[in-house]
């Protein structure tokens, strides 16, 4: 069994992907809840993180009752967003032209499409069987790209499919292939 964390809420007034804002009070309240929940209710051997600073805040909050080894790796990163990583929405305003017609081919400048990171989760689940038994703080897109895999269901910009949300928890089996919001 591998359980997924979504990071808790972060500074949302900034385009997420790469960028290395910080979790927000509420988001460490979120994670802080998510963590009672863990404690009562999972067992695992490590953490695995992404290595994106509001992923590695979850995992540190996370880590102050458990006191596991962890792991920080680019391979559970979000979509890379390119140019926009970080960027705080009011400077782009409603006028750009790539933001308001993206689509899941579309590659950000410098950055990934969807697709893309469709496949390098894809490209994922291959190993993902090495952490059996970890807990791993990732992101909405990595999480929602194993449901559409899972799935055999065709991603789209459609970020609410799955009940991703911040400090949502997944258990996903591998013998079954199944994934599953448990909180």
């Amino acid at each position: 069994m591998i359980y997924l964390l979504r990071h808790g809420l972060d500074d949302e007034s900034r385009i997420g992907g790469y960028s290395n804002v910080h979790l927000s009070e509420s988001g460490m309240k979120q994670v802080k809840d998510a963590r009672k929940f863990i404690c009562d209710n999972l067992q695992f051997n490590k953490i695995v993180s992404s290595d994106i600073t509001r992923a590695k805040e979850t995992t540190q909050i996370i880590n102050e009752v458990f006191n596991k080894p962890v792991i920080y790796t680019k391979l559970l990163r979000e979509q890379d967003k390119g140019i926009y990583n970080g960027v705080r929405k009011s400077c782009i305003g409603d006028n750009d032209e790539f933001l308001n017609n993206v689509s899941i081919y579309d590659k950000y400048p410098e950055g990934e499409s969807l697709l893309d990171l469709y496949f390098r989760v894809e490209s994922l689940l291959l190993i993902i069987d090495k952490w059996d038994g970890d807990l791993l703080v990732t992101h909405r897109g990595v999480i929602n790209m194993i449901y559409y895999l899972l799935n055999n269901k065709k991603p789209d910009m459609y970020k609410d499919s799955f009940g991703v949300q911040h400090a949502s928890i997944h258990k996903l089996n591998l013998r079954l292939n199944k994934i599953e919001r448990i909180y």
